[in-house]
């Protein structure tokens, strides 16, 4: 892959990163309500993001050539990230239009946002895995984006959940 299409992998992993940002800031400030028709966008986005990611970090024009053990390391914490995700899509069975009690079964009891820890588990581990240094560094600010969007919630499920901040207590990330 050349410098060029590499740039332009870049740039649509920003893109889909801003839109998902902008998404929850909407949310957040009650300026889109989450729907059916959000649903479908923002899966379409993420989808978009995560295979940008994983492709940008394989063809990445900066390779680092790291020992065996660090990529299998990286293999391990994308089939993590792959289990975290997945284990909480199939708990709450939905994403943007949940309006049930706070979920505390499934993966929930020990882990309050298994899906973002499940994404920050995919950006670290494509880096390692494909010894890719700038998809590495881009890892640092969109992890930074991950934990905001994650603030954004926990504001949220604060103000709808009475029991949140002791559940918040008992749980990790």
């Amino acid at each position: 892959m050349n410098n060029r299409n590499f740039i332009l992998l870049v740039i649509m992993c920003l893109l889909t990163h801003i839109v998902r940002t902008v998404y929850e800031i909407l949310k957040h400030k009650k300026k889109v309500v989450a729907s059916k028709l959000s649903f479908a966008i923002i899966f379409t986005n993420m989808a978009i993001l995560w295979i940008s990611w994983f492709t940008l970090c394989s063809f990445d024009v900066y390779k680092i050539n790291l020992p065996a053990v660090v990529r299998y390391f990286g293999i391990v914490i994308n089939l993590l990230g792959a289990g975290l995700f997945f284990t909480a899509l199939f708990t709450i069975k939905t994403l943007e239009t949940y309006d049930g009690d706070l979920i505390t079964k499934g993966i929930y009891p020990k882990v309050r946002h298994p899906m973002y820890l499940g994404f920050i588990c995919w950006l670290i581990g494509a880096p390692l895995l494909f010894g890719a240094a700038i998809s590495f560094a881009l890892a640092v600010l969109f992890i930074a984006n991950v934990l905001f969007w994650r603030h954004l919630e926990e504001i949220e499920l604060e103000k709808r959940f009475a029991g949140y901040r002791d559940y918040k207590i008992k749980t990790i990330f």
